[in-house]
């Protein structure tokens, strides 16, 4: 491929239809927890997943990525992910729908509500959740920076909580389902 001379066709290898894109319900831990359902949609570069052995989580576009990863999620009123942190960079961007970031602290959880198009970048190692406090189902834009998307790692409540519902991860973090 002759990357200054790209044809139509070769460039569509490049391109997610937003129709097309597929994903997953059950890509995390907490997901089966209320108040915790949501779809995954990994659109360019692995994103943070812990059931990279489904076909639907693979990149949309599935060409390498250097460096980041561009998602998506989907979630009804509030509904969000549960308190997380990453080693690696975080952002987050309300395309439909007002979400809320919160995060935890010595003092207890804080929070700020993000409107369409309001951006935060959440620094590496705090622990975040999100969820949509819209009507509806909300899209959030997600971006995951760094060399490589590495694991997700759960408040201890959570991967608590979520063993009661079937959803356990193995010792290389990866999703398990016993119910």
């Amino acid at each position: 491929m002759d990357i200054n001379n790209l044809s139509v066709t070769e460039m569509n290898a490049f391109v997610a239809r937003f129709s097309d894109l597929t994903g997953s319900d059950e890509a995390f831990v907490d997901s089966r927890l209320p108040g915790h359902k949501r779809f995954k949609i990994n659109i360019v570069g692995m994103g943070v997943v812990e059931a990279t052995d489904k076909p639907e989580l693979a990149p949309n576009i599935p060409l390498p990525a250097k460096g980041f990863n561009l998602g998506m999620i989907q979630a009804e009123t509030g509904n969000g992910a549960a308190l997380h942190s990453h080693e690696t960079e975080e952002v987050f961007m309300p395309l439909i729908g007002p979400w809320e970031v919160y995060w935890s602290t010595d003092e207890g959880d804080k929070s700020i509500t993000l409107e369409p198009f309001d951006s935060i970048s959440v620094p590496m190692g705090v622990y975040r959740g999100f969820r949509h406090v819209g009507e509806g189902t909300g899209t959030l834009l997600t971006i995951i920076g760094g060399p490589e998307a590495g694991r997700v790692e759960w408040h201890p409540t959570i991967t608590d909580a979520a063993s009661e519902t079937g959803l356990a991860r193995d010792a290389a973090g990866e999703l398990k389902v016993s119910a």
